[in-house]
């Protein structure tokens, strides 16, 4: 048993104050060799501080941290890799013009009078890439390289420093299932090897599959630490949120209205003769394995990349969409998977954000009328619950889930009659998806039009009123019966 193992790693009533703000409330967490801890918690429970801590960044204001049982400070990132931990954060670290090799040893080049020797340095890197089974050319540029094989790339840079205690944080986000099982494949076999992981992720599924025990946090403290046998879905999500849960997925069903959107033998690079049609007050829920085409197909819904073929109807009037503001004119928004990359400008404001796809609302004669754009967003602030000090925040502060608040704000404001939602939840803890959740369930009372796209199959069960599923740039398969559907028939549909 991993809870018999002897214990790799103590931290114990860690504090830690920043200006204003006690962040950690006299954290404790132990780690065994051999074990994946589940760390869980909403944004904001304090997660990142106490990774931070043990990786030098950030230094507690209180408390002590031990390995084997022997006190250790930890006061630089470098310190911190000596005593053999390694992290993974969630934003690769990785120089994208660098190769697999020169990525796995920056900082710690093997030398020899003043001269890098290449080939040690490769030889070792294959060593401990087929120790791990991936068979990826250290000579192969990070920048052409998969997100998994990125992926990998950095559970090798930790293991060339010979890691004993492995932190990796959201390491799934953007990975398909099989590429998911090939990542569990590799963590079980370091287990083997007697290393110690601390798992964060806010897939819950997951945590069911590879952790051995979780330890929760919320708002800084320490909730609790359970063996994965002796707790359910539901137990977990309670400790974190801090109150009961009735539904995980709090669907609301609405009478659908008529045909709002209907799209015709649409083709076009990776997506082949899709036909589907969305109704007023419908959750058309679009999932299958990353690359079947469910992006590609709402881009060019949108205007975003140019169909060879095909047509788009609203309210049964024939469009002419050739780029994304022609779809904004007709009612049609779509918030990006990516929305950190195409969805929000992070380096401006907040207000800035909700207001530029605003900009003929709030502006008179080429002058920007601040008053009423900021009058507007308040009252978004305050219907959506975004958690904001003032409408100046630069948007890169903020956590997941108030970032694609601030994003489906600016959409509203439109008023559009059809929403497309691109991974409405991915990186998202459970709280913030719930009122997520919620005003998806709003906008069908509205009458909108929405299709979904999540690679979740839970959530795609649980918020869909049908769905669809695409492989290969077509439509597989239409799933009337969501209430009755499994995952794995919508999986079989996916693969075969």
């Amino acid at each position: 048993m991993v809870s018999k193992a002897p214990q790799l790693l103590a931290m114990r009533g860690i504090h830690k104050y920043f200006p204003g703000v006690h962040a950690l409330k006299g954290i404790d967490l132990d780690l065994h060799k051999g074990e994946v801890l589940a760390l869980m918690g909403e944004n904001g429970a304090g997660k990142s501080t106490l990774i931070k801590i043990l990786g030098g960044a950030h230094q507690p204001t209180e408390g002590e941290v031990r390995i084997d049982d022997q006190p250790i400070e930890i006061n630089s990132p470098q310190i911190s890799q000596a005593a053999g931990i390694g992290i993974i954060y969630q934003e690769f670290n990785l120089i994208p013009h660098l190769t697999v090799r020169e990525n796995i040893f920056l900082g710690k080049a093997k030398s020899r009078s003043g001269f890098v020797k290449k080939s040690e340095e490769k030889r070792i890197a294959q060593e401990l890439l087929k120790k791990i089974g991936i068979d990826i050319n250290p000579n192969a540029i990070c920048k052409d390289l998969s997100t998994a094989e990125q992926q990998i790339v950095e559970i090798v840079k930790a293991l060339s420093s010979d890691v004993r205690i492995l932190v990796m944080d959201e390491p799934s986000a953007t990975l398909t299932p099989q590429e998911v099982e090939g990542l569990f494949k590799i963590i079980r076999d370091l287990q083997s090897h007697g290393i110690g992981i601390i798992y964060i992720s806010h897939r819950l599924d997951e945590i069911f599959d590879i952790a051995n025990r979780v330890m929760v946090m919320r708002d800084g403290e320490y909730i609790g630490t359970k063996p994965m046998q002796e707790i359910s879905r539901q137990e977990m999500i309670e400790m974190m949120v801090g109150r009961k849960v009735e539904n995980e997925f709090p669907k609301h069903y609405h009478e659908k209205g008529k045909v709002r959107l209907e799209v015709k033998n649409l083709n076009a690079k990776n997506v082949n003769d899709v036909s589907f049609k969305v109704h007023a007050g419908e959750v058309l829920g679009l999932t299958g394995l990353v690359g079947a085409g469910r992006t590609e197909t709402v881009r060019l819904i949108f205007g975003a990349d140019r169909r060879e073929s095909g047509t788009i109807r609203l309210d049964d009037v024939e469009l002419n969409i050739k780029k994304p503001s022609d779809a904004i004119g007709y009612g049609i928004c779509l918030l990006t998977e990516d929305r950190k990359g195409q969805g929000l400008v992070l380096m401006h404001s907040v207000r800035e954000n909700f207001g530029l796809p605003n900009l003929d609302t709030f502006s008179k004669t080429g002058f920007l009328k601040h008053k009423s754009e900021k009058s507007s967003f308040s009252e978004y602030i305050e219907s959506m619950k975004i958690k904001i000090p003032n409408q100046e925040q630069l948007a890169k502060n903020l956590s997941g889930g108030n970032q694609q608040k601030v994003v489906l704000a600016k959409w509203l404001q439109r008023n559009c009659d059809v929403i497309i939602i691109d991974e409405p939840t991915r990186g998202i803890d459970v709280g913030a998806k719930y009122e997520i959740y919620m005003l998806i369930n709003v906008l069908a009372k509205q009458g909108k039009a929405i299709i979904m796209i999540s690679s979740e199959l839970p959530e795609v069960i649980g918020m869909s009123d049908r769905i669809l599923v695409m492989r290969s740039g077509q439509i597989s398969a239409e799933v009337t019966d969501v209430k009755n559907v499994t995952q794995e028939q919508l999986l079989e549909h996916a693969i075969h």
